[in-house]
């Protein structure tokens, strides 16, 4: 079985990692679920800016590990969380690269949210 592919970030396909200017909160059902003054902005390609949280900056008791995995070329294996409090607008809500590929090894030990499955994600400041 041939492995996963794995691709550098380079000039068709960029990727940059740099902090966020601000605290980033983020609520869910009226709760404070992570509020963080250690974001990291990540730009990919075209895509959207995503911000990737510390761990210790996001209240992990109110997640729950989901057993959904996706795969990156660029990052690597990808690991989901539900978010119980919102529902089912909650289930895969927040994904995290556990062992990321070393041109983002930045986002080890962080979690991202998708927008559409939060109430908000807010950049405060700087």
């Amino acid at each position: 079985m041939p492995g996963k592919p794995v691709r550098i970030p380079g000039p068709d396909h960029p990727i940059t990692i740099t902090p966020t200017a601000g605290r980033v909160v983020v609520k869910v059902a009226g709760i404070t679920i992570a509020d963080s003054d250690a974001a990291l902005t990540l730009q990919e390609a075209n895509y959207a800016p995503v911000q990737y949280i510390p761990r210790a900056q996001v209240d992990m008791a109110r997640l729950e590990r989901s057993a959904h995995a996706t795969y990156c070329p660029y990052k690597g294996d990808c690991s989901y969380f539900s978010i119980p409090a919102g529902g089912e607008r909650g289930r895969n809500a927040v994904w995290s690269y556990e062992a990321p590929y070393a041109a983002v090894a930045a986002i080890d030990s962080y979690l991202a949210f998708y927008p559409d499955r939060v109430d908000s994600i807010e950049i405060i400041g700087p």
